[in-house]
């Protein structure tokens, strides 16, 4: 079975408990037992694409890596989907 999961950072979807406090029943037993329930944990994955060397790469990234991309300097331009252009031939 195939499982998403970010390609730089291996982040997936994990399986873990939630907790609900409710009202006790009427004889008050267990007045404040909060239920068990197991729930998935699913990270923000979304199909990106960029350019990587001159190559045009689509790769499936966590939100926190997008952001991380986004905030180097060097890959700033490589996210917006335009073609990197050498700034030496402009000046």
């Amino acid at each position: 079975m195939f499982m998403a999961k970010c390609e730089i950072c291996n982040k997936k979807s994990e399986v873990g408990r939630t907790s609900r406090h409710r009202r006790g029943v009427a004889s008050k037993k267990f007045l404040h037992k909060a239920t068990k329930k197991k729930k998935v944990f699913k990270p923000n994955l979304q199909k990106i694409t960029y350019y990587e060397a001159g190559k045009q790469v689509t790769k499936i990234l966590c939100s926190s890596c997008i952001r991380r991309l986004k905030k180097d300097t060097s890959t700033q331009e490589l996210i917006t989907g335009k073609k990197p252009t050498s700034q030496s031939a402009s000046a």
